[in-house]
């Protein structure tokens, strides 16, 4: 019996016990409601919906209809910005190239003459090509055979170019012109210009044609009106020889001091200066 009741005993202490360390309701309600999150880490998911997270909004990137608008806007910007370069460039050029001819001398103009092969020759003759013209006469006894050299080395060297056909070779066409039409008759310039570039024109004509070239072109010259070839006369003129362009316009003129170097040098720059003008390919 002893033992039975000490048995109780101790059963009765364990239930006292357990009684004593029941938790509390609100020690249970700790334990089974989950804690809150603030208000502001809520995260809001509404596929379709008008508001988005800070990571929704960049994972959809900036291309906004208002980003789209302002490329669209510098894209047309920037078109006519260089649509309007484009065009002051062009007006640029425009105006350089009437510079340089509001800059040239009034040498040059109509003329009609016969070639050293009896053929008709006027200053349309000259158009389409570069061309170097001296005026002289055939029994010039140094400076004009020292010219008529000097300008036909000149006109090989620019022909020894590897394109001289397209460059310089049939475009550059040296003249000679008389200013002594009573002695320098068609077969006298014929036997005279074959001693000298293989290109070489040889022109002459009456008096009233040569003496309008001479002015055209405003070279001096001496040779008295109605002289006949056996008359015992002085010949005196200018000695330079001019360069024109393909339009029949004056370009430059050599004289004495000036040397073939000289001559292709200058040749070349205003070939190369047209040619980038009209934007044509060398």
């Amino acid at each position: 019996m002893s033992a039975l009741r000490a048995a109780l005993a101790t059963s009765s202490r364990t239930s006292c016990a357990l009684r004593s360390i029941r938790p509390s309701p609100v020690s249970l309600r700790a334990f089974a409601s989950p804690q809150r999150q603030p208000a502001a880490q809520k995260r809001h998911y509404s596929i379709g919906g008008p508001s988005l997270s800070e990571r929704d909004r960049g994972a959809v990137g900036v291309f906004t209809p208002t980003a789209a608008a302002i490329f669209v806007a510098t894209g047309i910007g920037l078109y006519f910005y260089f649509r309007y370069e484009k065009q002051k460039l062009h007006e640029r050029r425009q105006q350089e190239l009437q510079d340089r001819q509001v800059g040239r001398p009034k040498v040059g103009g109509p003329f009609s003459l016969i070639t050293h092969e009896g053929k008709p020759f006027t200053d349309k003759d000259l158009l389409g090509k570069w061309s170097l013209i001296y005026f002289g006469f055939t029994n010039c006894p140094d400076i004009c055979p020292e010219e008529l050299d000097k300008m036909g080395e000149a006109v090989s060297e620019l022909g020894s170019h590897p394109h001289a056909d397209k460059l310089y070779g049939p475009i550059v066409q040296p003249i000679f012109i008389s200013v002594d039409p009573a002695r320098d008759t068609v077969p006298q310039v014929a036997r005279y210009v074959s001693e000298f570039h293989p290109r070489l024109v040889g022109l002459t004509g009456a008096y009233d044609n040569v003496k309008a070239a001479c002015k055209a072109y405003r070279v001096y010259f001496s040779t008295p009106p109605g002289v006949t070839a056996e008359e015992d006369y002085l010949v005196d003129h200018s000695i330079f020889f001019y360069f024109m362009d393909p339009d029949g316009r004056f370009v430059d003129a050599f004289g004495k001091t000036n040397t073939v170097e000289d001559v292709v040098e200058r040749v070349k720059k205003e070939v190369g200066q047209w040619e980038k003008e009209r934007g044509r390919k060398t």
